[in-house]
């Protein structure tokens, strides 16, 4: 049975922080792929993505292009209303053995998920430590993966202050968000 870690967000962009994540687990694992889910809007989030579902859909290609065992997935984005991991583990329960990736700072919000005994059945849950947020707590599997301290909201708050994010997301996602305006 195929080992497939499932790695939802917002992407919102993508920086190189996910793909080093995403490669941790990988190697770790070891997984045979890695399906990233960007969220059409996550329930936890008070806002909408600043970029449209088809951009930030676009840039993850862009961005797993040359990985073969990366691959971005519709199934969210796809669906109506408000994009909720259970329902995306078990639509994905077909697939082989799943391994929900998430950060440190997602599963300190973990307990107010639409049914997270229900993710556990489903899914064996990596972290991956991220600076400045709470520990890895007992019950999941730790990921060893390089803490990188970059995040999506930063990285939209430098682009519009007419700041670079070259080194900071893969270089085809520059590219993207270079040739679309977006973040501006």
């Amino acid at each position: 049975m195929s080992r497939v870690g499932v790695f939802g967000g917002t992407f919102d962009p993508v920086h190189v922080g996910h793909l080093a994540i995403a490669n941790a687990a990988l190697e770790e694992i070891p997984l045979d792929r890695v399906l990233f889910v960007p969220a059409r809007r996550s329930p936890l989030k008070g806002r909408e993505p600043q970029a449209g579902a088809a951009d930030r859909l676009a840039m993850l290609e862009a961005a797993l292009r040359d990985e073969p065992r990366f691959a971005a997935s519709r199934l969210e984005l796809d669906r109506e209303g408000p994009s909720f991991t259970v329902d995306t583990l078990a639509a994905l329960r077909g697939e082989g053995e799943l391994y929900l990736i998430l950060g440190s700072d997602a599963i300190a919000d973990f307990a107010r998920w639409r049914e997270p005994d229900r993710i556990r059945s489903l899914a064996i849950i990596l972290v991956a430590a991220r600076p400045g947020a709470p520990g890895v707590p007992p019950g999941v599997r730790r990921l060893d993966a390089p803490l990188l301290d970059i995040s999506s909201r930063e990285l939209r708050a430098r682009a519009a202050r007419g700041r670079s994010l070259r080194y900071l997301v893969p270089e085809a996602a520059l590219r993207y968000i270079e040739e679309h305006s977006l973040y501006r």
